[in-house]
């Protein structure tokens, strides 16, 4: 069982940056694979990035490529996402998921453990 913690968000201006953490508590977090996803109002969940068990591998979505940067510290069990450059259209509320097996899918109904999510609003 894993519990998972979101944490950073809040109302900034568009061109901001924030820094979401996720902060898990239970066994072996550092045998999971950690995803990000979003969800805006009226929008369905959608994938934002993904970092492999050991951090070796990452994805992104391309709507956040080259401006959100996902990493990890096991020895912290926590796992970050850095957004640069926000938007509004990044407004929704993330939320950070465990996956048992694999490194990290796109699919939020992979992942095995979800936390309760932490609003970002961006201003135009």
């Amino acid at each position: 069982q894993v519990q998972l913690v979101e944490s950073g968000g809040g109302l900034v201006q568009a061109g901001d940056s924030l820094r979401l953490s996720c902060a898990a508590s239970g066994r072996s977090f550092s045998s999971y694979a950690m995803g990000w996803f979003r969800q805006a109002p009226a929008k369905e969940r959608e994938f934002v990035a993904r970092i492999s068990w050991g951090g070796g591998r990452t994805g992104y979505a391309d709507s956040v490529k080259g401006r959100f940067t996902i990493s990890r510290d096991n020895a912290k069990n926590t796992v970050y996402l850095q957004m640069n450059s926000l938007k509004p259209e990044d407004t929704a509320v993330y939320y950070c998921a465990a996956q048992a097996s694999g490194y990290g899918s796109r699919q939020y109904d992979e992942y095995d453990y979800w936390g309760r999510g932490t609003q970002v609003t961006v201003s135009s």
